[in-house]
């Protein structure tokens, strides 16, 4: 194990495309034997992650990551993109600057909700070049309109509306009861100054349209995947993740995995029993 002072902890800026920087954190232990990049999902930011990072980076991992467009420090106007897709190709070229600072180690690919969706979509579409996948309460299904991201925001009326008034935001309606059941994550996500509940009409439509072109995708994923769900997920449906699971093509599949962890809800990384979680990961990771 090594100790949380020997870990080097860095802020930085990113240019993962030509429309602006990303704000990035990198978690370094002294001598990394595996890299690890994490996405994180809608509303929250990279800052949320500390803990976990800690964690991977005390056992060996470099861990890297960073604020997508319209979330956290990152500038920009808050939960809007221009094109959902620019989040996929940012990933991409984030994904081959950690490989080009790590050559030697195998990469290791972690999103969660939004961020699943993201990492596999990239999975799927751009063939990354990492050695296995995690998701984790990925959004691969949209509720119902009484449920997670349909509670507040029509996806049906964002798509008419994003051809005329893009840029347009309304409040989701996530309801943070749903992330966790330990009430101390509940509260500092409430008090969270760089959480905002906002969604364009473009970022709305584009997810919608991303999440139905992934779920038809599963087969192209080539690399080993974890797929991560808690059972009382009330923000992303859980048969989302199923059904990606399902899709996979056979040979990949029995290198993959799918755990849905009975009482846990969205954020299983926030969820009291998240090491435990964490230990999954690593089982899976290192016996690949």
């Amino acid at each position: 194990m090594i100790a949380r002072e020997q870990i080097w902890r860095r802020e930085s800026l990113v240019e993962l495309s030509s429309v602006g920087a990303r704000y990035r954190r990198s978690w370094r232990p002294p001598e990394p034997r595996r890299a690890m990049v994490v996405v994180h999902g809608y509303a929250e930011h990279i800052g949320r992650y500390d803990e976990m990072a800690m964690y991977f980076a005390s056992r060996g991992y470099a861990v890297h990551a960073y604020d997508q467009v319209g979330h956290g420090r990152t500038k920009g106007p808050r939960g809007h993109v221009d094109r959902f897709d620019r989040l996929v190709e940012e990933l991409a070229r984030f994904i081959e600057l950690v490989g080009l600072e790590h050559p030697e180690l195998p990469v290791t690919l972690v999103g969660h909700s939004m961020g699943g969706l993201v990492v596999a979509a990239t999975a799927a579409f751009q063939k990354p070049a990492v050695s296995e996948i995690v998701v984790s309460g990925a959004l691969l299904q949209l509720g119902g309109e009484d449920s997670g991201l349909r509670q507040s925001l029509s996806l049906g009326l964002a798509k008419i509306l994003a051809a005329v008034v893009p840029r347009v935001a309304v409040a989701t309606g996530l309801d943070p009861q749903g992330i966790s059941r330990d009430p101390d994550v509940v509260r500092r996500y409430r008090e969270d100054p760089l959480i905002e509940d906002r969604m364009s009409m473009s970022f709305a439509a584009g997810m919608s349209r991303m999440v139905a072109a992934t779920r038809c995708a599963a087969s192209a994923i080539d690399r080993p995947i974890l797929v991560l769900h808690g059972r009382d997920d009330p923000i992303c449906p859980v048969d989302g993740s199923r059904s990606l699971f399902a899709g996979l093509k056979p040979e990949i599949a029995q290198r993959s995995r799918l755990e849905i962890y009975p009482e846990l809800r969205h954020e299983i990384f926030q969820e009291p029993e998240r090491e435990c979680v964490w230990e999954d990961m690593i089982q899976f990771i290192e016996d690949e």
